[in-house]
């Protein structure tokens, strides 16, 4: 009897984990354990002229994952560049040029190689209306014009370096910016006639600038790569964030933005 009373309670014993194991597995992701969605803190590093996009990814990246809080740094790739390599703690680097990249990859800070995901071509910014009739390139010699430029070692100084060169043009900038951004503004505060910048921030500004375009900019087309680094305090939400700027639906935003396919 005693037997029989036993064989009955490990038959049920038996049963009822089944069933337990049964529902755990049905709410648990591929890992077998049950998927709560990214969360912690996500700290991407970014080039100032990705501001309006990656700000609205990672926006959509939050309300999918509502435990996770995406901060961005925007600046001049150089100077992010440099933060890096003293030891600012980050998950993602997107650099507006190779070469910015290569100052974090050479220092052994990229968790693999980088990806080219956007790309991006300088434009003229010029206040509303043009008051001072800026037509191009030569512009940026005439001397009793307020113009701006970004400084040579950020990737839209470098690029602007590139098209004076290919156009023949001495330019006599009037200041010179730490990021593209900083150089819009000052078109869009007045404080300047010109500046080159991204065609890409033309666009972001809306109706307070407007853009003229011009045929050297083909000669200085800027690749953006981007990068899991190695130390990311959030490895899975920098993948995730990576994912999404590589996706269908990232590539349509920066396409939206100005930006071109790389």
């Amino acid at each position: 009897m005693r037997r029989r009373l036993a064989a009955v309670l490990v038959t049920v014993a038996l049963g009822t984990a089944a069933c337990g194991s049964s529902e755990d597995d049905a709410g648990a992701g591929p890992g077998g354990s049950a998927d709560a969605g990214l969360t912690g803190t996500l700290t991407v590093f970014a080039a100032a002229s990705l501001t309006d996009v990656f700000t609205g990814l990672g926006r959509q990246l939050e309300e999918e994952n509502p435990e996770l809080t995406v901060r961005f740094n925007f600046a001049g790739s150089s100077a992010l560049a440099t933060q890096l390599t003293q030891g600012a703690p980050a998950d993602v680097f997107a650099s507006a040029n190779p070469a910015q990249m290569a100052v974090v990859t050479d220092a052994g800070l990229a968790e693999g190689g980088p990806t080219v995901f956007t790309a991006n071509v300088l434009q003229i910014a010029v206040p509303a209306g043009n008051p001072a009739g800026i037509t191009g390139l030569a512009d940026f010699g005439r001397e009793e014009l307020a113009l701006a430029v970004c400084a040579p070692d950020v990737p839209c100084g470098a690029a602007s370096e590139d098209v004076f060169a290919a156009a023949g043009v001495t330019p006599r900038p009037d200041t010179q910016e730490e990021d593209v951004r900083a150089a819009l503004t000052k078109v869009e505060l007045g404080e300047v006639d010109a500046a080159l910048v991204y065609a890409t921030d033309v666009t972001a500004a809306g109706d307070a600038v407007e853009g003229v375009s011009f045929p050297e900019a083909e000669d200085a087309v800027n690749d953006y790569p981007l990068v899991t680094l190695g130390a990311a305090p959030n490895a899975e939400a920098a993948e995730a964030f990576v994912d999404l700027v590589l996706s269908g639906e990232g590539q349509q935003a920066l396409e939206d933005a100005g930006f071109r396919a790389p």
